[in-house]
């Protein structure tokens, strides 16, 4: 009960990083919904997935890029799940290795869209996003690892 409740809650949280706490850049603008994919991933393990599939595809329904909700919902779940099923295997990763997992899991994203996009536009148009989610990328690695050891100190599943 408790894994779920904080899967709801943790769903809650990468919606609202995706869809509110934009930080806006030169090309247009970062969220924090990949950080708090990591840190759900630290406290759910591979159950992560979840919140990550369905805060991402809310955050693209709400804020009218539906088209990509589906996409959004299989690349963001698969980083949850990857990132969940290391972290809980080897839960006291050094940050160096945590950054290599996550660079995997963001590569997933920027490889996910690419795909995506050369699917309902053309290869050109979707390769012309690629610097947009390597910037993304870039910001959910950073923060991500920034928020790590303080999110390993809740130890909110651990001590149930």
């Amino acid at each position: 009960i408790r894994s779920i409740a904080l899967g709801g809650v943790s769903s809650a949280l990468v919606m609202l990083a995706t869809y509110v706490l934009k930080i806006p850049t030169f090309i247009g603008y970062i969220n924090l919904g990949d950080a708090v994919i990591f840190a759900s991933a630290t406290i759910l393990g591979p159950f992560a997935a979840v919140s990550a599939a369905i805060g991402s595809a809310l955050a693209d329904l709400i804020g009218a890029y539906g088209q990509y909700a589906p996409a959004t919902f299989l690349i963001k779940g698969t980083m949850g799940l990857l990132a969940g099923l290391v972290l809980k295997k080897r839960p006291n990763l050094s940050l160096w290795t945590a950054g290599l997992l996550f660079i995997v899991c963001e590569i997933v994203m920027v490889g996910g869209y690419l795909i995506f996009e050369t699917i309902i536009y053309d290869f050109r148009t979707a390769l012309a996003a690629v610097p947009y989610n390597a910037l993304q990328a870039v910001a959910g690695v950073t923060l991500g690892l920034v928020s790590l050891p303080f999110v390993r100190r809740l130890r909110i599943l651990q001590d149930s």
